[in-house]
């Protein structure tokens, strides 16, 4: 019963979406004469709202993508790690690179541990 309610859903949606969707033809084959009052009203109006509600669904969409990465920003916490060398010189007098790691932070601040 449950696979059959979310294939329906499914559907559901996918048919809304087909119901809602628009086709837009700009080859000059149109069913209705683009030269007279109506239909050059309509595709006015169709462009206007178009626009209109293209950006308005845009700038809703910015508008989250930034709460969602000014959220996000706290819990950021990639560390890194800057690798310096510095000589030293063994017992048996060899001269070795020792590495040494320091944790940073994104601004290359070190992380006291």
């Amino acid at each position: 019963m449950h696979i059959l309610r979310t294939f329906l859903t499914v559907g559901g949606l996918a048919g809304l979406m087909a119901l809602l969707s628009a086709c837009s033809t700009t080859d000059g084959k149109s069913a209705t004469n683009p030269r007279h009052p109506g239909p050059a009203i309509g595709q006015s109006v169709g462009e206007a709202v178009g626009v209109v509600g293209g950006n308005v669904v845009g700038a809703v969409y910015g508008a989250g993508e930034g709460v969602v990465d000014g959220v996000k920003q706290p819990f950021t916490n990639e560390p890194h790690v800057v690798r310096t060398w510095h000589t030293e010189t063994t017992s048996d007098g060899r001269t070795i690179q020792v590495p040494t790691d320091i944790l940073v932070d994104q601004y290359g601040r070190p992380i006291s541990k």
